[in-house]
């Protein structure tokens, strides 16, 4: 028994539908599959029905973008199976309008320097719950402005001090893990390493405000994955593993089922779901 508990559909930044993600996860041998979309649930229900008929569980998720203000900088969380999920809705729609209206702001900058219509970035961004900076990259890449999403013209525009980046403000990691909490969800730091959340995971783990971390996650470096995993020891957290699948919307490739959720914490998932509804 496996699953993939970290992939992305159109709903956020992923370049595939949500019923091919799910078909494409059975064809990989999973057992589970997780969408966890940024900062909205608004696919499980179809995942559900999707999954259900192609035989494939499908858990509920969903991934926060954060903020970690002792660090000053970005933070994701994964939240799973909560009971509760209108208690996500307000994080999820501030973070969601925020970052759509910079979104649109970030396309109004990008011309000024390229001919690009607000139309043809709408190509891909409808579906999704906000405009992504991969959205108006793949515009400018049917241009022919540059041959890939996340590239030099990327880093032009949209990198640190880019001639077009719009900051928007995250909420806070630990407000959002205690509302995950609140809501009855699982809260799963994810992909530490990436980020450098280690002293975050180590704060959020001593306050009880995690059940689990990411542990299993392409590019991992042997270093990282044993400090993520002392930490996980420490605390007691469940040690899950996700693709991060978001099609070519991605820097790295990352496969549906390049990194995945073995058996021992499917069923430590489970069975703290069962607990939480006691």
């Amino acid at each position: 028994m496996i699953g993939d508990l970290h992939c992305h559909t159109r709903l956020s930044d992923g370049s595939m539908n949500i019923d091919d993600v799910v078909f494409y996860a059975k064809r990989a041998g999973l057992d589970f599959l997780a969408i966890t979309d940024h900062d909205t649930m608004a696919g499980c229900t179809r995942a559900a029905i999707v999954g259900n008929r192609m035989g494939i569980g499908i858990i509920p998720g969903v991934e926060f973008s954060c903020f970690d203000p002792s660090r000053g900088r970005k933070v994701h969380l994964l939240c799973y199976q909560p009971e509760k999920p209108d208690r996500l809705e307000g994080i999820c729609s501030r973070t969601t309008e925020a970052r759509n209206r910079a979104g649109m702001e970030m396309i109004q900058k990008v011309m000024r320097y390229y001919p690009v219509a607000q139309d043809h970035v709408g190509r891909y961004s409808s579906g999704s719950k906000a405009v992504y900076k991969a959205h108006i990259l793949h515009a400018l890449m049917d241009l022919g402005y540059t041959d890939r999403i996340y590239g030099d013209l990327f880093q032009e525009l949209f990198g640190k001090g880019g001639t077009c980046r719009v900051p928007f403000e995250y909420p806070d990691v630990e407000k959002v893990a205690a509302t995950v909490k609140d809501a009855g969800g699982l809260a799963v730091l994810a992909h530490p390493a990436s980020y450098d959340s280690f002293d975050l995971l180590d704060e959020l783990g001593a306050k009880n405000l995690l059940d689990g971390v990411e542990l299993y996650y392409p590019g991992t470096s042997p270093e990282d994955f044993e400090r993520i995993a002392a930490c996980a020891r420490k605390y007691g957290l469940i040690t899950t593993g996700g693709s991060d699948f978001h099609g070519y919307y991605h820097p790295q490739p990352n496969p549906i089922a390049s990194a995945i959720t073995g058996e021992e914490a499917l069923g430590q998932i489970f069975q703290r779901k069962k607990k939480s509804t006691k």
